[in-house]
């Protein structure tokens, strides 16, 4: 059975760059959404691109998209020691 947008859950990741710098994002599709950002498949943030290749630090799974924008825009708000921590106590 083909999954809707309702079956798929979301997950806020966070990324580290060539450059040392992290980049937060929510995606469906983890897997595929770490491709884009490494050139390995189209799409991909604008910002990543030149700051290949980027790793995974760690994602979190979030019940609905609400959830996972109100995650994600809490790590983007955080400084940068702290964005690991926010990620993983939510």
């Amino acid at each position: 059975m083909a999954k809707t947008g309702n079956d798929q859950s979301w997950h806020v990741y966070l990324l580290e760059c060539a450059d040392g710098t992290y980049y937060c994002g929510a995606a469906t599709d983890m897997a595929r959404r770490l491709e884009q950002h490494n050139g390995l498949l189209p799409g991909g943030a604008k910002y990543t691109r030149t700051r290949r290749p980027v790793k995974l630090l760690a994602s979190r799974a979030c019940d609905d998209k609400s959830g996972a924008c109100r995650l994600e825009y809490a790590v983007k708000a955080a400084p940068r020691e702290k964005k690991l921590d926010v990620l993983l106590s939510r």
